[in-house]
């Protein structure tokens, strides 16, 4: 069995756009990406790009790019909601089973960080593989309404000292 890969995370003007649009134009992705544009070009990305630096900007927190021994495989973090701290993560098809392992990775950010006492998810009705949110710990909150869009919202507290077994 082939070692886990290396997961770390970059900021994401660190990436090259076109790998971001190639992601973001797989129907594989845009399938659970209901608030997306229909159609990427590189100022789709760029836009992107801009939206989720703004977010560092403003709150001192925000997506990463994630790298898997040094390849991109997509990006995601936290993004400020409100009151909550939202966590998203989109991963191209080839990346979508590390899923969990950078889950758990990012939200050692989230417990160290004293303004995140909670993390929400919100997850489109598309997705049925739920188990990954439950393995972290997650509860469901029921569904709830996004942008006009319908999503499964789950919380997960985020007690300092952090769940047993957390993956890192």
């Amino acid at each position: 069995m082939p070692a886990a890969p290396r997961i770390a995370f970059r900021r994401l003007p660190e990436v090259a756009p076109a790998a971001i649009l190639a992601q973001m134009s797989d129907p594989r992705v845009a399938a659970h990406l209901p608030l997306a544009p229909a159609a990427w070009d590189l100022a789709a990305v760029e836009a992107l790009v801009a939206a989720k630096e703004a977010c560092w900007a403003r709150d001192g927190l925000g997506h990463w790019a994630i790298l898997a021994d040094g390849v991109y495989v997509g990006w995601g973090g936290f993004q400020k909601e409100g009151a909550e701290w939202d966590f998203g993560l989109v991963l191209t098809p080839e990346a979508f089973g590390l899923g969990l392992r950078i889950a758990a990775r990012a939200l050692v950010a989230a417990r160290a960080d004293p303004r995140i006492p909670f993390v929400t998810f919100l997850l489109p009705l598309s997705r049925r593989r739920l188990g990954a949110l439950a393995r972290l710990g997650a509860r469901p909150l029921g569904v709830v309404d996004h942008a006009g869009v319908p999503f499964r919202k789950f919380r997960l507290e985020t007690p300092a000292e952090g769940p047993p077994g957390t993956v890192a």
